[in-house]
């Protein structure tokens, strides 16, 4: 559905995105998952034609990506990271203006819009001024207006800035009806449970670059430990976080320590010094690593920086 051939942005000093090479297949819901300012809303910019690669090619089912050429857009939606609706205008004078956009018109446009607001549970609200919404009901509107025109392709980059959880729930649930019904997805994120919840394959991208590509199950095999250890970072624990740092990694991060064993370490002997310690079994809980431990181990620091 959309591919990239070694698409290289750059403005001034800084390079957005270098030399990125990616193929999102039909139907699939693809993830890109990095910190803020690492390249992902520069990728949706060239992947909706508002702006050229330096270098590289866009193509959106083999058609050219160009600013110059806005007939590929008719394919896709795009759901940016700042709202973009009118205010002062209601809900349904919103989705009339993005509809009539995109050419839609009369009986067609009325029963579009009747059914994406039912959709998104904002029927009732449709008279209501944009103005007088929450940030999640915003949110919601801006994701139909993407979709009136029925899309093959939607980009949604970070669309759950400043959601509550309720509606982060009812965007949830609506994409991944979209996607069982055959959209193509391209979803960015900094939020680790967002893209392992969502999408069939991640990309992990930082500093313009993607570091790794491949579905959850994949990405955890770069690692080099096949657990990692949680505890509360106290004074008592930190003795223990200190021995732990020839054995593999520690990561203190809200108010917790990570122990991520090397694949030769046995924990046997990680509970051997906690015992030495006097730390009851309680404090200690052994989960699978996740995409945050992949991120790390990528790039040295965590998503959170």
């Amino acid at each position: 559905m959309l591919s990239l051939r070694s698409v290289t942005k750059r403005y001034g000093a800084l390079t957005a995105l270098d030399d990125v090479s990616l193929d999102i297949a039909p139907g699939e819901c693809f993830g890109l998952l990095g910190p803020n300012g690492a390249g992902k809303s520069t990728l949706m910019s060239l992947a909706s034609g508002l702006r050229s690669p330096d270098a590289g090619t866009l193509t959106i089912a083999g058609a050219p990506v160009s600013p110059a050429d806005p007939s590929s857009r008719t394919a896709l939606g795009l759901v940016p990271q700042s709202i973009a609706l009118y205010e002062e205008l209601s809900a349904e004078q919103n989705l009339r203006v993005f509809g009539e956009l995109y050419g839609l018109h009369g009986a067609k446009l009325r029963a579009r819009i009747d059914e994406d607001l039912e959709a998104v549970q904002l029927a009732d609200r449709r008279h209501d001024q944009v103005k007088h919404f929450s940030g999640g009901m915003q949110r919601r509107l801006n994701l139909i207006a993407a979709l009136l025109h029925r899309p093959r392709l939607l980009l949604c980059d970070e669309p759950t800035v400043g959601v509550d959880p309720q509606s982060r729930n009812a965007i949830f649930d609506y994409l991944e009806r979209l996607n069982r019904g055959g959209l193509t997805i391209i979803y960015s994120t900094h939020y680790m449970e967002e893209a392992t919840r969502l999408c069939s394959r991640i990309a992990i991208i930082d500093h313009g670059r993607i570091l790794a590509l491949g579905t959850l199950d994949e990405l955890l095999t770069r690692l080099p430990f096949e657990e990692e250890i949680g505890f509360p970072a106290t004074p008592a624990t930190d003795a223990l976080a200190a021995q732990l740092g020839g054995d593999g990694t520690i990561v203190t991060q809200e108010g917790r320590h990570r122990f991520q064993p090397r694949a030769d370490f046995r924990l046997s002997a990680f509970y051997a010094r906690a015992e030495a310690l006097g730390l009851p079994p309680r404090l200690f809980t052994a989960a699978r690593p996740t995409l945050e431990a992949v991120f790390l181990h990528l790039t040295g620091r965590t998503l959170r920086e």
